[in-house]
């Protein structure tokens, strides 16, 4: 893993596949970078592109101050994005954001249009965390419920974070293997075992605390780069509605629903992903 320092001075774990001199596409945590699969990144790279995956802020190798009252706002992660893009590459690139990553994603290609060329949002919704609007699915009631009855591990335990990462990933619908494999890496890479930074790093509960006014939903029609959605169909944390109403608003937006995946991107789907990316 490398870093990367904004002008902002605000440091970002990055790690790079491919060919450096390749169309960049940019691939921002969910918070942390392990949000996505190597097999998709190394898709992407087969197919001719400098695949960059990076942490958000307080989390992996990215600057960590204090996750439970972050200073910055979802426009200052938005902001990140952008130096990322023109400071890897003098192209536009593509932008690809991942659950909470996709709402980062959503606001810097409508803050910093310049520095995008294309736009792909994956299991995210078009608003922030909290109240829904009423014509968007919440999250599945009787799913939360279940997940939020799982005890909180001790975070300075490795197995019993991952194991808390297995079994909350079995109640979502994902492969409670892969959870526990992937909580393990994300354990190794944090800073320190401290509740809060352990929590923003394996349940991106930073989010829960961050400003993220105002709201940008409204100017999604105002989007005018190609973009893909990708859903999956037994996504009971944002339910497929939220993709299907992403695809709606932004303007000839591609809908890509992957009819056996939960919120994570399995291996088995990581070509058929990586093929719509690489299409637009």
């Amino acid at each position: 893993m490398q870093s990367f320092r904004t002008p902002e001075g605000v440091t970002l774990g990055v790690e790079h596949f491919g060919d450096a001199a390749a169309p960049l596409v940019l691939l921002a945590g969910g918070t942390t970078m392990l949000s996505w699969p190597d097999a998709l990144c190394e898709a992407l790279a087969r197919g001719g592109r400098h695949v960059v995956r990076y942490d958000l802020r307080d989390s992996g190798g990215s600057t960590t101050a204090d996750p439970e009252a972050p200073a910055y706002t979802l426009r200052d992660l938005a902001a990140d994005a952008a130096a990322l893009a023109r400071g890897l590459d003098g192209r536009p690139a593509h932008l690809a954001g991942f659950g909470v990553g996709g709402m980062v994603a959503q606001v810097a290609a409508l803050d910093h249009p310049d520095a995008f060329s294309a736009l792909t949002l994956i299991g995210t919704r078009p608003v922030a965390p909290g109240p829904v609007d009423d014509d968007l699915p919440d999250h599945d009631g009787p799913t939360m419920k279940r997940r939020f009855a799982l005890p909180m591990p001790d975070w300075s335990d490795r197995a019993a974070v991952a194991e808390f990462a297995a079994a909350g990933a079995a109640v979502l619908g994902d492969d409670p293997g892969v959870a526990r494999a992937t909580a393990e890496r994300i354990f190794d890479r944090t800073p320190g075992t401290a509740a809060a930074v352990q929590a923003a790093n394996q349940l991106g509960m930073v989010f829960s605390r961050l400003d993220c006014t105002p709201r940008w939903r409204e100017r999604l029609p105002g989007l005018a780069v190609p973009t893909l959605v990708v859903h999956g169909r037994h996504d009971r944390f944002f339910p497929v509605g939220n993709g299907e109403a992403l695809a709606r608003e932004i303007p000839d937006a591609r809908l890509l629903v992957l009819e056996e995946a939960a919120i994570a991107i399995p291996d088995a789907a990581a070509d058929e992903v990586a093929a719509a990316m690489l299409a637009l």
